[in-house]
């Protein structure tokens, strides 16, 4: 039997390499395009992975790489706008090219990331880019399935990372938007999801809202981050006003910790209003199983391997 050719774009991210590594697994010859080979280094050695240099927004690049594919696996998304990798163009945009080139190779079966909290009157417009991204696949002909994930948490993150490395380094966290509403999900369980999906009929023209088991505040995943990373600090909570200032100052300096739009888009509780999906047949992993063991004081001096988390749950 010949292997499942499958595209998946955005595949050398933090999610992206979860989810290659699994279909990997699974025997699929996975062709994982990016602007650098470098960018995707860690997925080289993965049996049955090509990464490419390839330009994703060129819609004739899309066409050529889709052909002979049985899915699409679109993950690519910003949370910053940096030059020309606007909203627009790198959610919007890329969804719209994604589709016509889906259609024109030949390929119907499309599997698109989203946002939880994604709509078109949303606060920020990281979250109304997401919602024309995912209108662009709905409105298609293919057989598509959007997935709208909460934060996701693992190892790679950029959410906890980020506020360990805060706790470590500073010695008081000022903190915006505090009682802004989270419901972190596994990003192994985000892959699981995925990569079910792209075989399961029951899964066709649906979205999915995913978070993990519980619901947090952006104080409480804070305060949390900072006892397990041995590096509990005081948390200034900051008003309106200040949390705004502060949002316009992060952005305009390097690495852009936060944006004005950031602080919109915790305008509107980032949580699930149903159980996780139960066509997945798993129950969400909490975050207390897994974030130690990568968080703690002990983990960050051991040679993790990265990969270990993609072999099972």
């Amino acid at each position: 039997m010949a292997q499942k050719r499958i595209v998946v774009l955005g595949g050398g991210g933090f999610v992206g390499r979860y989810i290659v590594a699994r279909l990997a697994a699974a025997d699929c010859r996975v062709i994982v395009p990016a602007r650098r080979r470098e960018e995707a280094k860690h997925l080289i050695l993965l049996p049955t992975v090509d990464v490419v240099e390839e330009d994703i927004h060129d819609p004739g690049v899309l066409v050529r790489l889709f052909d002979d594919a049985i899915a699409v696996i679109n993950l690519v998304g910003i949370l910053n706008e940096t030059g020309r990798d606007t909203f627009e163009r790198v959610h919007a945009e890329l969804a719209r090219k994604v589709v016509a080139a889906c259609e024109a190779a030949g390929v119907g079966r499309l599997l698109h990331m989203s946002a939880l909290g994604a709509a078109p009157d949303a606060p920020s417009q990281y979250l109304r880019s997401k919602a024309a991204a995912e209108a662009a696949v709905a409105a298609s002909g293919l057989r598509w399935t959007v997935f709208r994930p909460s934060v996701i948490f693992g190892r790679e993150d950029s959410f906890l990372n980020l506020f360990a490395r805060l706790s470590r380094a500073l010695p008081v966290v000022a903190l915006a938007s505090a009682k802004a509403r989270f419901q972190p999900v596994y990003v192994g369980d985000v892959a699981h999801c995925f990569v079910q999906a792209v075989d399961d009929e029951l899964t066709h023209l649906a979205r999915y809202d995913l978070c993990g088991p519980k619901v947090y505040t952006l104080q409480e995943l804070v305060t949390y981050v900072g006892e397990v990373a041995g590096a509990v600090r005081p948390i200034a909570t900051l008003g309106p006003t200040l949390s705004k200032l502060q949002a316009t100052v992060l952005e305009h300096l390097p690495g852009k910790l936060m944006t004005r739009d950031n602080l919109l888009s915790m305008r509107k509780d980032n949580v699930c209003d149903c159980p996780f999906p139960a066509v997945f047949g798993i129950a969400p992993t909490p975050l207390e199983a897994v974030a130690p063991h990568y968080l703690s004081p002990v983990a960050q001096r051991s040679e993790y391997d990265p990969y270990r988390a993609n072999s099972g749950r």
